[in-house]
C-alpha cells in the first residue's frame, strides 16, 4: 500500500453555506489538491495549529488530546485518509509507545489538527485522491472554473447532501429515525440535533 504525502495547502471559507470550510491538502510530489470540507472549530483549530506566533491562553481540545499523548509517552508517527464514503472522508491516526503500535479512528479535521501539533506527515492513498482530488491541470483547460469556483462548488455539494425539510412534522416517526441515523452517519451533528428535538417534542406530548 503506497501512501502519498500531502501538504496544506489553505483553508477556504465558503461564501455561500454558513459554518462551512473547506480544508486543501496539495500532494507533495504532484498537482492535485485534495478538499474535504469540515467545521468552523476545527477550522480555527488547525488555522491556530499553523500558526506558530499564536498560542491561546488556555489548551484547545487538539491540545489537550496531544499534551495526555505525551504524558503517557505516547508519540504520534503519522495520519492516514485512507477512505472516502458517500462524502465522507476517513482518517487514522498511528501512534506509537515503546514497541508497540496503535491505530486510532478519528475524523480527518481531528486528525490534521493532531498532526499538526505532533509535526508529523499527513498521507492519504491514490484511491483517495483519484476519487476526490483536482488539479491545477484541470484548470488551466477551463479558465473559468478556478479553484476559488471549484472548491465552492465542492463545499455546497458536500454540505447539501442530507436535505432537511423545512416542516418536520410532516415526516413519520420511522422516517425521522431513519434521517437521524443519516445525519449522524455523515457527521452532520447540527442536523442531527435538530431531529432529536423534534423527536423528543413528540414523546413529550
Amino acid at each position: 500500500m503506497k501512501l502519498i504525502e500531502l501538504t496544506i495547502f489553505g483553508i477556504s471559507f465558503s461564501q455561500t453555506q454558513t459554518g462551512a470550510y473547506a480544508l486543501i491538502l496539495s500532494e507533495m510530489n504532484g498537482n492535485r489538491k485534495l478538499p474535504i470540507v469540515i467545521g468552523g472549530f476545527e477550522a480555527q483549530s488547525i488555522a491556530i495549529g499553523l500558526e506558530k506566533e499564536i498560542k491561546p491562553p488556555r489548551p484547545l481540545t487538539h491540545d489537550l488530546l496531544k499534551n495526555s499523548l505525551d504524558c503517557f509517552k505516547i508519540s504520534v508517527k503519522h495520519i492516514v485518509i485512507h477512505k472516502l464514503v458517500d462524502g465522507i472522508f476517513f482518517a487514522n491516526i498511528i501512534c506509537k509507545k515503546g514497541k508497540k503500535e496503535e491505530v486510532l479512528d478519528a475524523r480527518t479535521s481531528d486528525a490534521v489538527a493532531i498532526a499538526i501539533r505532533s509535526k508529523v506527515p499527513i498521507y492519504t492513498l491514490e484511491s483517495v485522491l483519484t476519487e476526490a482530488s483536482f488539479s491545477e491541470d484541470e484548470n488551466e483547460k477551463n479558465k473559468s472554473n478556478n479553484d476559488e469556483k471549484w472548491i465552492e462548488k465542492f463545499v455546497k455539494n458536500q454540505t447539501t447532501k442530507n436535505i432537511i425539510p423545512n416542516n418536520l412534522s410532516s415526516l413519520s416517526d420511522k422516517n425521522l429515525l431513519n434521517l437521524l441515523k443519516k445525519l449522524v452517519t455523515s457527521e452532520d451533528y447540527e442536523g442531527a440535533v435538530k431531529i432529536r428535538d423534534e423527536i423528543s417534542k413528540r414523546k413529550n406530548k
